[in-house]
This record gives structure tokens, sequence and C-alpha cells, in this order.
């Protein structure tokens, strides 16, 4: 790659590093990426060819971990390839486009001295104390202001945000973003109903760890088994109490399924129960039946008596309580 050069000698030259590389770009770059765009920007002033294997041997970094970086610092816009090479950006540039984009409506400035907007502000205010120590780059001023705008969150909801991205380590734009558009599909805009949401994925949490220990289950449960989990106790509102019955209905089974626990749930939820009494009741009067049945073809002499009535039943409830 071909890079930019500079005349100063290397003795009395120096590679500045503008701040807002640390307030926006340096905790979403994985650490061997850093090393890769500090050393390319050194290299930048002095106009050298320089080839990727060089990079490699050079930083004592293999050769894919070389190529993943150059790919994730042009995504990020830190460098832009020409057709001779790569030139490094100027992220004070960038950052500038982004404050003034026209999709922006508000800067800091406007957003602190607009009355209406005093508790909004006040939030902000909260937010670069608590997670920038006080030096928040001006472009964070418009993505907060933006999503305010887009997803309607109150201010105590916006510092939960943050918050709650903080606490992951994981204070960078993307993950906010997905975070927020989570809580957004969840109807959450209020304290309030971020607090009913924690209460109902605490709920789910506890739920998810009781089935895996009583089926077996060591290993984290994929996504698919936990929007079983999900359906069961959101779309359904079953509590543990009526999962319990078709769990105990899996001992007699040497690989139980989420797929065979869902089939019961949803027979039970498609009969209107509601209650763990109503399902018992219900389990009860179905082995009674069964047992009468099978009295009825024990005196009749005839094995096959309405059988085809009951075989769909038959196979879901083969497990008898």
């Amino acid at each position: 790659m071909k890079l930019e050069q500079n005349d100063k000698p290397l003795l009395f030259s120096y590679t500045e590093l503008p701040d807002v590389f640390f307030t926006e770009y340096i905790s979403q770059t994985p650490g061997d990426y850093i090393k890769v765009y500090l050393y390319t920007l050194f290299l930048s002033k002095y106009g050298k060819d320089i080839k990727i294997n060089d990079l490699s041997k050079k930083l004592e970094l293999p050769l894919k971990t070389i190529q993943d970086a150059i790919k994730f610092l042009e995504d990020e816009n830190l460098i832009t390839k020409k057709n001779t090479g790569f030139i490094i950006n100027n992220i004070q540039e960038l950052e500038l486009h982004k404050l003034y984009n026209p999709k922006i409506t508000s800067s800091p400035e406007q957003l602190q001295k607009t009355a209406e907007n005093q508790y909004r502000a006040k939030a902000i205010e909260n937010i670069n104390n608590e997670f920038f120590q006080g030096i928040m780059s001006p472009s964070w001023y418009s993505d907060i202001d933006l999503w305010f705008s887009k997803y309607n969150f109150d201010e105590e909801v916006m510092i939960a945000l943050f918050r709650y991205c903080f606490n992951r380590s994981a204070l960078h734009r993307n993950y906010i973003q997905a975070v927020a558009d989570a809580w957004a599909q969840n109807n959450i805009k209020t304290f309030n109903d971020l607090d009913i949401y924690y209460e109902k994925q605490e709920k789910l949490k506890k739920i998810s760890k009781t089935i895996s220990k009583k089926l077996g289950i060591t290993r984290q449960l994929s996504q698919y088994e936990e929007a079983y989990i999900d359906k069961w106790t959101i779309e359904y509102n079953y509590s543990m109490d009526i999962i319990e019955i078709a769990l105990k209905r899996t001992t007699s089974k040497a690989n139980p399924s989420f797929d065979y626990l869902d089939k019961l749930l949803t027979d039970w939820h498609d009969r209107k129960f509601s209650t763990a009494d109503e399902v018992q009741n219900f389990l009860n009067d179905m082995k009674q039946k069964n047992k009468n049945v099978k009295e009825l073809e024990k005196k009749s002499g005839y094995q096959n008596y309405e059988q085809r009535n009951y075989d769909n039943l038959n196979n879901l409830y083969a497990n008898k309580i």
C-alpha cells in the first residue's frame, strides 16, 4: 500500500493523534487493530510502499489479523482505499461532518439553550459526566438528541440505556443502537416501562435456569430454546407450576425435547387452560378415559375400538402421570 509522505526527519518528527480518537474510536476497536492503525498512521508521514506481509512481520501479528484490521479500519472510515494503496483519513474532519449532518437539527449549544429541552439537556449532562468523565465528543450530543426523537425515551430511560451499555463495556454507537432498538420493540418509553421489562427478563432468566436444571442441560440454551420459553411465559402467560407439569411428563423420555414440551403446553393453551389445577384435572380425566377404553376393549375383545379417535392424543400423552 502507498502511504502519504511527511518531510520532517524521523528524529524530530512526531505522530499526532487527535483526542477524538480516544472519545470516539478506542473503545470499539480491538487492541491489535489499534496497533495496526497507529503504525500505519506513523508510516503515512514517510510516503514509502509497505506490504501486508511486511506489516505482519513488523507488528508480529498474523497475516489474517492484519487483513481483518484493515477491513475494520475501512468500515470505520479511518482509512480509505485508493488505486495506489490507502490514505489515512482526518478523524476530526469526520466528526465535524457527523456533527453538522443535515439530519441533525440541534447542536450541543442549541440543545443546552432551548428552554423546552432543559430536562433533556440535564440528562445529557449526566451522561457526559457519568460515562465520559465530562469530555464527551460533540457528535454524541447530536446522536443522543436523535435517539430521543426516534425512540421517544424519557430522560431516565436514556440514562439507563447508557448505564446498561457502560456496565457491559460496550459504550459504542452500534451496541447502544441495538439495545435501544430492542427496548423500543418492547414498547419501553418511560422508566416504569423499563422496570416492567427488567422484571419480565428476570422472570425469564429464572424459568430458563430452572428448566435447564430439570432437563439436565448444562450448556447455555440456544436461541430457539429461549424463544420457546418466551412463548410459554409471555404469550401463554404460563408460570413455572404449569411448565413443571409438562416437565414431569418427560421423565420416561431418553432425550426430552423443547419441541415435545411445546406441543404439550400449546395443547393446554389451545384448550384455554390458565391454571395448574385445570391442566391436572384434564390429565386426570384423560387418564380415566383411556383406562375406560382399555377396559371396554378388553371386555369386548376388540382391541381397535375407536382407537383412531385417540391416536394423536395417545401419542402426545403417552407418558402417563
